[in-house]
């Protein structure tokens, strides 16, 4: 975040994004990805209101992004949703812990 925060004051007379087209202007692509960072952070948010473990949490977000789950998804996307449990944990927003030998996560 604090990278893309950076990256919206850059100046340059163009800009060659890895996943999206040159522009010269940078900030209202950062931005985006900005409140899209939030958005998956408050849907996992909101998905860890109950105990939830991190097999439930990826079906969940799987199925309300309409996403078909697949080896290759499963271990992209999976990676993903761990990183975002682990930095939602830094910030205090959700916490985990052991019940029945199986981790869960919640909101806090």
């Amino acid at each position: 975040m604090q990278t893309l925060e950076a990256v919206k004051s850059l100046k340059a007379q163009m800009f060659v994004p890895a996943h999206a087209a040159a522009t010269e202007h940078i900030a209202p692509l950062a931005q985006y990805n900005i409140d899209k960072v939030w958005e998956a952070a408050d849907l996992i948010l909101e998905l860890c209101a109950e105990p939830i473990c991190f097999e439930e949490l990826l079906r969940k977000l799987f199925s309300s992004c309409g996403l078909i789950m697949t080896f290759e998804q499963y271990a992209l996307v999976g990676s993903t949703v761990r990183s975002y449990l682990a930095w939602l944990k830094d910030m205090g927003k959700v916490e985990a812990k052991f019940e029945d030998n199986m981790l869960l996560w919640t909101r806090v």
